[in-house]
């Protein structure tokens, strides 16, 4: 046998797949194939100077674009004069292409740069406005026009938590000694159910226990804000989540821990102080909407779900009576954003400018929201059928703007028959005492 040179053997080829030895004769050089060719043809290949075949290139796209120009190599026919003149219209066309998209690129730049430049201004000076005028007078300002429409602009991020914590309130009266003794039990708690947790602890627990449990808080904040990384285990915010849902189920038992709730701490928990953040959650989840929909009130989400749909119809009636073709009822898509205040479905500072008019408007803005939404894309949601529609609204595009969809917001008009929302839940509400009165059983004789 012919022992293989060492530096046949060293070949990447025979290293990585030692099946077959690479042949010994390697392969030519492009220019004794060159040479060869001009042997046999009889033919001199005199390739034109680098300045005959570019002249004047202002600009050279980083592709191969460029390759257009390039002489066919030696053993294929040459260009004939038209032919290089077509090429060189069309490199020329190429070039001129690429220019108007970097020239569009460099403008749209530009333009985002002037508005985040004009955008930061504004913050600028509407906060000094905020802190200088409006929060040391908060109660003699906070309805007036001037306010109102500042506020529906954004709250300047520095006044953010200030500002929802006094639209808010304080009305169950808690404390930030209030709060650190519903923490220590629910540290006492977790800690005796470290202990002692087992299926039979659990099974003979009441439900609001059980989802108070301490892994299944544990497993929600996993899945709060997953793309920033500050709240799950090991995240600068990780312990302060789970210190303010634990304190809140020794203080609501009666609520519990429900799904969702998680996202509405975190967002309080981004502008706010810790005790801070716990009284304005609380408070919160008082509301007479929160309420009914963390300790699912079939019967009150019902009213919610029916006076949307008034103000839907009213709104958007091709929309409407698309879904109503596909049986498509608001509790699909409404849940998941009451249940999370918008922050798990729009980016988070999108979510945190629906925050700011919902602090000054109310529940009403919730729904008015979700109908700007709706308006948003009514023209994709047309073209969709149920699984589709439903899909598309569980998440929302990521490139969704604060302008586009505060636009869509204010179009929407929540006037029925000149009836506001508080008006129309009402009468829904009195509808149902009157049903209720109707089917109740006649008295014993």
């Amino acid at each position: 046998t012919k022992e293989l040179k060492p530096a046949v053997q060293s070949a990447p080829g025979w290293k990585l797949f030692g099946k077959v030895p690479p042949r010994e004769n390697l392969p030519k050089d492009s220019k004794i194939i060159q040479q060869e060719y001009e042997a046999r043809t009889g033919r001199m290949y005199k390739p034109p100077p680098p300045s005959a075949r570019r002249k004047n290139i202002e600009f050279e796209p980083l592709s191969t674009t460029a390759l257009i120009l390039e002489d066919r190599p030696a053993n294929l026919p040459a260009k004939s004069v038209e032919e290089a003149l077509r090429h060189r219209q069309e490199y020329d066309e190429m070039v001129a292409e690429a220019k108007k998209r970097e020239i569009k690129e460099a403008h749209k730049r530009k333009k985002i740069m002037r508005e985040r430049f004009k955008q930061e201004e504004n913050i600028a000076s509407a906060m000094v406005i905020w802190v200088n005028e409006i929060l040391p007078n908060w109660e003699g300002m906070r309805a007036t026009r001037r306010v109102r429409e500042l506020w529906w602009q954004g709250l300047p991020p520095s006044v953010r938590g200030k500002v929802w914590s006094l639209a808010v309130g304080n009305e169950l009266n808690i404390t930030p000694e209030l709060y650190e003794i519903f923490l220590s039990r629910a540290k006492e708690r977790w800690k005796s159910f470290s202990e002692t947790s087992s299926e039979n602890d659990i099974e003979g627990a009441s439900v609001a226990d059980r989802e108070a449990s301490l892994e299944l808080i544990k497993l929600d904040i996993s899945r709060t804000f997953p793309s920033l990384y500050i709240f799950q285990k090991g995240g600068p915010y990780h312990d302060l989540l789970h210190s303010v849902l634990g304190a809140y189920t020794c203080y609501r038992p009666d609520v519990g821990y429900v799904q969702g709730m998680s996202f509405i701490a975190a967002v309080l928990i981004l502008n706010l102080e810790e005790a801070d953040a716990f009284i304005a959650f609380a408070n919160l989840l008082n509301k007479p909407c929160q309420l009914a929909f963390f300790r699912v009130d079939h019967s009150m989400m019902l009213k919610y779900f029916a006076a949307f749909e008034v103000f839907f119809e009213e709104n958007l009636p091709k929309l409407f009576l698309h879904f109503k073709s596909y049986s498509l009822t608001p509790d699909i898509y409404l849940i998941d954003w009451i249940f999370t205040l918008y922050s798990k479905s729009l980016p988070l500072d999108l979510a945190c400018r629906v925050w700011d008019v919902f602090c000054r408007d109310g529940e009403e803005f919730l729904f008015r929201t979700g109908l700007g939404i709706l308006r948003l894309y009514e023209d994709i949601l047309l073209q969709m059928d149920f699984i589709h529609i439903a899909q598309f609204l569980t998440k929302l595009p990521e490139d969704i703007t604060s302008e586009k969809l505060f636009s869509c917001i204010a179009a929407i008009q929540m006037q029925n028959s000149n009836k506001k929302w508080a008006q129309v839940f009402a009468s829904l509400m009195k509808d149902n005492k009157e049903g209720d009165k109707n089917h109740s059983p006649a008295p014993k004789s």
